[in-house]
């Protein structure tokens, strides 16, 4: 996979999960917002790429504790 493959899945993953975040956990949403924004890097897309993995696996982790802590409503999808 090409480094801008890998990005276009990332950025896929993130809004995935960003978007189950905003519609089955909107509490969550504030820490979505206080999280380092990241910003493409052309020059060194392997930091880039880095981030992107980074700010991913945080937000899953947060949605997986959170899910445990709070599970859905059985009448919510």
């Amino acid at each position: 996979m090409t480094n801008e493959e890998l990005e276009k899945d990332l950025n896929s993953k993130i809004l995935e999960i960003t978007l189950t975040i905003h519609e089955h956990y909107p509490e969550l949403s504030k820490f979505i917002e206080e999280m380092p924004v990241t910003v493409p890097n052309e020059e060194d897309p392997d930091i880039n790429l880095n981030v992107l993995k980074t700010y991913y696996e945080s937000l899953s982790l947060m949605l997986q504790k959170y899910k445990k802590q709070h599970p859905l409503n059985p009448n919510m999808k």
